[in-house]
């Protein structure tokens, strides 16, 4: 025994000064966390929220209804019972303080809204706009909740927050949406907690899966064998070899890569388990979502609930209820069942049923209270059941179409990968009108550029992404559709004529049907697609550029690059007969020559052919070409028929003769075509110019010059009345006196038309949202979840529309005597009463 105790001493001893490290830890976490602020820009300062203005908020910020104080009163019984029977477990995260210093349930500060956005209407564009939108900012303390909340009103008016910011914009957003949407308190991995992504490979990086196959049929053992296997297995074998010993190479310097990270970053985190964070949970069923999911508030992707960041959780909510998980969460979130209705899995606090709450003492535990304490808690039970949520006391949610726009703070956002970085930029902000680059590293410490990739908007040129290989040089854009000249995709080292390129067309927009140009200094080669002649492949070999030339019809002057030869491939043609469709010709201009090859015929494994040879003489004599036996070589597949007669290969060679011309002028051509893309493309880069929408009348200035425009000249308001007096020049007293009172007066019968209509409207949109409450305190207890949640949606969109009307009214109210006052002024000086006025 005295060994065993002298033991138990040793080990007490041994665990102190673990248990005084992790307390050490525990202090300096702060720095720690902030060390690791990833996303955070450097330049951004450190925020005060002490210093935000709170003196214009609604008194629903700065005050607590007699329902809300309830409901504050039900929180600390509920409360009070969580830590009696849980006394293990952490504080719960129901009512912290909002901006206001006024303390508020996490219920009510869920506001469901739709904002008119398409974009908004889905959960990816709404989780997307909040993590680019907002800056994130790390709680105080890492392993505690934040003791303050304050509303989404004021988080998208400083754009920024917490994880728990973060998460409740998200969730009203997404319930607004028609989701079944839940803010979650639980843990999860320092990365997430820290939105240290750089052990994460970048999304834009990830290779799409690839959609599984369907199985293949068995085998038919009377199905024709395929033809047997020419290549060399040995061959096959050497290069196998290669290839795995050069994946081995990859795989050794990855693993080696995988070491250092796990030295450098992914030390064992003292903390985890313990880091406390915020993100949303989707549940299937609404808005047809098979599967329940995760959403990370800080990056805006989801996640499956088996994920491994995510460690446990404390606690759900929406604007309708609280629920706290009494599940084990040994092995993080896998284990979990996300059935709210499961009062042994999920502890409600607002029950609508009269089945005692799950948190009420066990047998033994009730024998331990006396009879008193035992009928005041049921007491109190049986308020709580009957309770509901009052409304949220956050004011609407409003984003304006050009804080929707920018998105980003200061309209740019950067993030860093592994051996990556994305960089994000509002619309417009660029004058060249870029809006991402992602930017791929060989090396960790981001020193070594190996690829860059830049996504624009709104450029007239229609450039929609550039791909540049740091290593190789080569650069490759991409067009939308509606460029000048019909180009898809452009790749090249260099606008320099001289250099290789890769031209890709929309076939469709073009008349001769152009797909893709391939072109150096050397050859060039066209593909083709739709083609009535059935022309596929044009190639063109050069020699050596001589005299420069002008072409005819166009303002390129280039270099004649003589032509050494033209091949121009088909495609089978049923309307003819094979030996008759030609398949392949080639033009060697250099000697004279013309080759003919012809499809092949059903069986045969020889396709006919026919080569004809030009008298140079002749033709540099102007003489007419004479044909002879010798000019026509013809090999006719399969047919012992005798040779075509002199005169068809006669026209068939005039034919030839005159296609050759043609097709010299179409190379030619084509060189001018690839000369003046190069000089279009460099005066776009070299002045890129952005395209506005005709009704975006702030950056559109031709636009907004015709609004000026209008908006100056201005309407003879006296018109109307001095009609009245038959335009007189001369004017009495009282004629100037009766024209300026009824000019005012129809001004001012306007202004209240407009403020009655207004009024009536507002007081109609008021009466029927009080219908609309009637109603649903009368039918409350028949609707279903779903159907009370669709309601209140409505309800809040129809509040929010009162509330539009009530500023439009006051505002109404406010500028019109302001434009009263300006009219007359105006007719005070307008020239036509003033020589009658002067003296009044």
């Amino acid at each position: 025994m005295e060994i065993l105790e002298e033991k138990e001493e040793e080990e007490q001893r041994e665990e102190e000064p673990k248990d005084l490290k992790i307390s050490d830890n525990l202090q300096d976490v702060d720095t720690m966390v902030s060390a690791k602020q990833v996303c955070v820009p450097s330049d951004a300062p450190d925020f005060d929220w002490s210093s935000v203005d709170t003196s214009q908020l609604p008194s629903s910020y700065k005050t607590n209804s007699l329902k809300e104080k309830k409901l504050l009163h039900i929180a600390d019984h509920f409360l009070r019972q969580y830590t009696h029977l849980c006394p293990d477990r952490k504080l719960l995260f129901l009512h912290p303080v909002n901006e206001c210093g006024v303390e508020k349930f996490v219920s009510t500060t869920v506001r469901p809204t739709l904002l008119p956005y398409t974009e908004l209407y889905h959960w990816n564009g709404c989780a997307s706009f909040v993590s680019d939108y907002l800056t994130m900012e790390p709680l105080k303390s890492p392993i505690t909740p934040p003791s303050s909340l304050y509303s989404p009103t004021t988080i998208l008016k400083y754009q920024r927050g917490n994880c728990f910011d973060f998460s409740v914009l998200l969730c009203s957003m997404l319930i607004g949406a028609g989701y079944d949407a839940y803010c979650v308190h639980g843990y999860a991995t320092r990365e997430m907690c820290t939105l240290d992504k750089t052990l994460e490979l970048c999304p834009l990086l990830r290779e799409p899966q690839e959609v599984p196959k369907k199985g293949m049929k068995k085998s038919n053992k009377y199905r024709v064998k395929p033809p047997p296997d020419l290549q060399s297995k040995f061959e096959l074998q050497q290069e196998a070899k290669k290839a795995a010993e050069i994946e081995a190479a990859q795989e050794n310097k990855e693993r080696e890569e995988e070491k250092v990270m796990e030295v450098e970053k992914c030390k064992r985190d003292p903390l985890y388990g313990l880091r406390v964070h915020a993100w949303v949970l989707v549940l299937s069923g609404k808005r047809d979502v098979p599967e329940t999911f995760f959403i990370n508030p800080f990056t805006g992707s989801s996640h499956s609930t088996m994920d491994e960041h995510f460690l446990g959780i404390e606690s759900v909510w929406n604007h309708r209820n609280y629920w706290v998980n009494m599940q084990d969460c040994r092995n993080g979130c896998k284990d979990l069942a996300f059935d709210l209705g499961d009062a042994i899995r999920w502890e409600i606090m607002l029950s609508g049923s009269h089945e005692p709450l799950q948190l009420l003492p066990d047998a033994e535990e009730e024998k331990e209270l006396p009879d008193r304490d035992m009928d005041c808690v049921r007491e109190k039970e049986e308020e709580d059941m009957s309770f509901d949520m009052p409304p949220s006391w956050v004011a609407p949610i409003q984003i304006t179409p050009r804080e929707f726009e920018t998105r980003c703070s200061q309209g740019r956002k950067v993030i860093l990968y592994k051996k990556a970085k994305l960089e994000k930029w509002a619309p417009y902000l660029n004058g060249n009108g870029l809006v991402k680059r992602l930017t791929v590293y060989a090396d960790l410490d981001y020193a070594e550029v190996v690829e860059v990739k830049e996504w624009f908007k709104n450029r007239e040129d229609m450039l929609d992404m550039r791909e540049v290989n740091k290593q190789t040089q080569l650069t490759t854009e991409y067009f939308s559709p509606g460029h000048l000249l019909g180009l898809k995709a452009h790749t090249y080292t260099s606008l320099e004529p001289e250099t290789e390129r890769t031209m890709e067309f929309y076939s469709e927009a073009r008349v001769d049907g152009l797909q893709k140009r391939v072109k150096n200094a050397e050859e060039m080669t066209e593909y083709f697609v739709g083609r009535d002649d059935s022309l596929h492949v044009r190639h063109i070999e050069f020699r050596k550029r001589g005299k420069k030339i002008h072409l005819a019809g166009t303002r390129t002057e280039i270099n004649s690059q003589p032509i050494a030869q033209i091949k121009e491939c088909f495609h089978r043609n049923l309307e003819k007969p094979a030996d008759e469709d030609v398949a392949e010709r080639i033009f060697l201009i250099t000697e004279n020559m013309i080759h003919l090859t012809y499809h092949l015929k059903d069986k045969y494994i020889t396709a006919s052919k026919r080569d004809f040879y030009k008298e140079t003489e002749s033709d540099r004599k102007g003489n007419e070409i004479f044909m002879t036996p010798g000019m026509c070589t013809t090999y006719q597949a399969g047919s012992s028929e005798k040779d075509k007669k002199q005169l068809h290969l006669y026209k068939l060679l005039q034919e030839l003769t005159k296609e050759e011309k043609w097709l010299k002028q179409q190379v030619q051509q084509s060189e001018a075509e690839v000369l003046n893309i190069l000089k279009i493309c460099e005066n776009e880069e070299s002045a890129v110019k952005l395209s506005f929408s005709i009704y975006n009348t702030e950056r559109n200035e031709k636009r907004r010059e015709q609004y000026e425009a209008v908006k100056e000249q201005d309407l003879d308001y006296l018109a109307p009345f001095l009609i009245q007096i038959g335009h007189r020049e001369k004017m009495t007293k009282a004629q100037a006196l009766r024209v300026r009172d009824e000019c005012l007066t129809d001004l001012k019968h306007r202004l209240i038309d407009k403020a009655n209509i207004i009024q009536a409207r507002f007081e109609q949109a008021v009466e029927e949202l009080q219908k609309k409450n009637q109603w649903f305190q009368k039918n409350r207890n028949r609707l279903s979840a779903e159907e009370e949640d669709d309601f209140l949606t409505h309800y809040s969109e129809s509040a929010s529309h009162i509330h539009t009307l009530a500023l439009r009214l006051n505002r109404e109210k406010q500028t019109a005597s302001q434009k009263y006052l300006a009219l007359e002024e105006k007719l005070h000086k307008d020239p036509r009463l003033a020589e009658h006025l002067g003296h009044a």
